[in-house]
Order: structure tokens, then sequence, then C-alpha cells
């Protein structure tokens, strides 16, 4: 690749960078001061990854814009950092997300998860009183259950919805209780369970306690992580392609830069 052709796609691809960057930060900084603190948790690792692409892009615009081997070189060594990073990280979650999954129910559009079909590291996380103590708050601050009853109205449409994995976990008894449904809040607890699944004995039909204490709201939370880690990991298997191109035109740049340094 050209002397010109490399210096101006880091250039150029740095400076978009840094305003991605700085939006991210940005975002960071509304996160931390419009949400509560279910979301703020995400607010220093937002920040944290935004000031650091913010930085190698800085140091990579620097670079390319005045041919200095030594920031170039600075650069791709951060780059190389960020490219191991996310291929330590993007492995590990594929590893930590490997097992688990829904069980099909008969009559029901939706699966029910347990958390004895998920890894350990889930199990421990999520047993852990003050993470799910956490967790439960979240829940009602959001109305993650109480806010059902709205969207179905009737009991035929709550049979037929297909309900998240959380929704099936967190906000009704596991159908193996065979508490029969009055509406999507509400069901008849008269009945004795025929099931000695402990999460029967545990749902209430209080909307600030349902079912969250059973295991099944925790496999639900399980699910609900996978999924949303199982897209990141695509994201960063995609990053990583993007950044592993931009990083051979950086080494093009820099050996360029190294060349002209020479010859001046």
């Amino acid at each position: 690749m050209s002397t010109g052709t490399s210096t101006f796609v880091i250039r150029w691809v740095n400076f978009l960078t840094m305003l991605v960057a700085a939006a991210v930060i940005g975002y960071g900084v509304w996160m931390s001061s419009h949400h509560d603190g279910c979301r703020k948790s995400l607010t220093l690792p937002v920040m944290g990854l935004g000031s650091v692409i913010f930085l190698i892009s800085v140091i990579g615009f620097l670079g390319a814009l005045k041919n200095n081997s030594i920031l170039l070189w600075m650069y791709l060594i951060m780059l190389c950092l960020v490219l191991v990073g996310i291929l330590i990280f993007t492995v590990l979650v594929f590893m930590v997300t490997n097992n688990g999954s829904g069980h099909t129910v008969a009559g029901l559009r939706y699966k029910e998860y347990q958390l004895q079909d998920y890894g350990s590291w889930f199990v421990k996380k999520l047993n852990n009183t003050r993470n799910w103590k956490h967790l439960q708050s979240c829940f009602l601050k959001i109305e993650a259950c109480s806010s059902m009853s709205k969207r179905y109205k009737t009991l035929k449409q709550y049979k037929l919805a297909r309900l998240t994995p959380i929704e099936a976990g967190c906000c009704r008894p596991p159908s193996q209780c065979g508490y029969p449904p009055v509406n999507a809040s509400y069901y008849d607890l008269s009945f004795h369970p025929v099931s000695s699944n402990n999460d029967c004995k545990l749902y209430k039909n209080l909307k600030a306690i349902k079912c969250y204490n059973c295991d099944s709201c925790k496999a639900g939370v399980a699910e609900y992580i996978k999924t949303e880690w199982r897209v990141v990991a695509i994201f960063n298997v995609i990053l990583f392609v993007i950044l592993s191109m931009i990083y051979f035109v950086g080494c093009c740049a820099r050996r360029n830069a190294a060349r002209m340094h020479s010859k001046s």
C-alpha cells in the first residue's frame, strides 16, 4: 500500500473513531445522570471504553498526520492489545454461554428455563444474595411483571403470548406447579401444587414477590444474559475483523513513515 493511501486511511479512520468515542463518552455521562442504579453500573465500562478508543484514535491520527513512526508504533501496540483483549473476551463469552437452553411445554408458546442447565459461573453469580437483591430491585423498578396485565387484558391473550425468559421465569409459577391462571398477573393458589418444586411454594401473586426468589426466575435471567452476551460476542467478532484490517493499514503507514524518516 502506498504511503499516501495508508496514511490517508489511518488519518481519517481515526478522526471518525475520535468522534464516535466522544459520542460514547457523552452517552456514558448522560446515562450516569438520567438512569437509576440498575443501569448506572454500565456507565463506568461505557465511559472507560470511550476513553480508551479516544486515546488510541488521537495517537493514530497524530501519527498519520505527522508521519511520525514513534506515534504509529504506540498506536499499533495499543491497537494490538485491544485486539487481544477482544479475542480473549469473546472466547470467554462463548465458553460461559455455551450451556443452558429452554424447555418446551405443551400448550405454551414460550419456553421455561431451569437453573441447573446453566454453567457454574452463572449459578454462582445469581445465587449471590447481594447480586440477586440488586436484580430484584431492578425488576420492580422497570415493572417487568406488573405491566403484563396491561399488555394481556384477557386470559386468552395471555395464554397465546410469547413471553420473554424473564417474564416466563419471574412473573409466573412454573407450569409443573399446576396453578390455574386467572389473568396475566394472578394465579389461583388455592390448589395444592402437583410438583415438589420449591418454586411452587415461593410464588405469590403480590407484585413485590411474584417468583423473584425462584430458581426459575434466576434461570430466566441467565437466559436473558446469555442472549445479550451472544449478541455482544458476535459484534466483537465483526469489530475484531474491522480492527484487524485497520491494524494492517496502520502497519503500512508506520513502515512508510519510517522509510520517509530514514530518507530525510
